[in-house]
């Protein structure tokens, strides 16, 4: 079934300044950009974490690490076919805060894999969550650490998080099917 965009939630000024804001928010948090390491959810939340390194590593002169999750192995609500033995490897993990980034935020299931994942590669000091867009609908009881939008939407909308790196361009919009448009 088409989509269709409803609204325009945010433009690249908003997002750029969210992603900031999850930046100095994670820099705070953690008492500077040493001992963490970003791992950004396949596609756009590696870009997304990408982002935050630079922008960690332009105020705190170092850049954090980041690793890029496949967590296909690890969904439990959609068929799988990814490995788990390919997972990257994170130096000193059990020293390290891993903040995982992701994109759009609902169920929570995308995040409980991700955090599977991580698992699989040590035990960490802690895990941490930062999400560009949090949307509710949790099926799973999980609440991000940083985020660079609340957006209450309904079940029937989808929200999609559009990036240079990818789509060629930077926004966030809600999308609707388009037969419901026409009701």
């Amino acid at each position: 079934m088409k989509q269709v965009k409803k609204a325009e939630i945010m433009d690249e000024n908003a997002m750029r300044r969210a992603i900031n804001r999850i930046s100095y928010e994670i820099i705070e948090h953690n008492h500077g950009g040493t001992g963490i390491v970003l791992a950004g959810v396949r596609t756009r939340g590696v870009f997304l974490a990408e982002r935050i390194a630079d922008k960690i590593g332009e105020v705190e002169g170092t850049r954090p690490p980041l690793v890029s999750l496949d967590i296909t192995a690890f969904r439990d609500d959609k068929p799988g076919g990814g490995d788990a033995a390919q997972l990257p490897v994170i130096e000193d993990i059990e020293h390290s805060s891993v903040i995982i980034v992701d994109d759009v935020l609902s169920t929570g299931r995308t995040v409980r894999a991700a955090m599977e994942a991580v698992l699989h590669m040590g035990r960490a000091q802690c895990i941490q969550l930062a999400a560009l867009i949090d949307r509710g609908h949790r099926e799973l009881p999980i609440r991000p650490d940083y985020v660079g939008k609340n957006l209450p939407t309904s079940r029937a909308e989808t929200v999609r998080v559009y990036m240079k790196e990818y789509d060629g361009r930077d926004c966030v919009a809600i999308l609707t099917d388009a037969e419901a448009e026409q009701e």
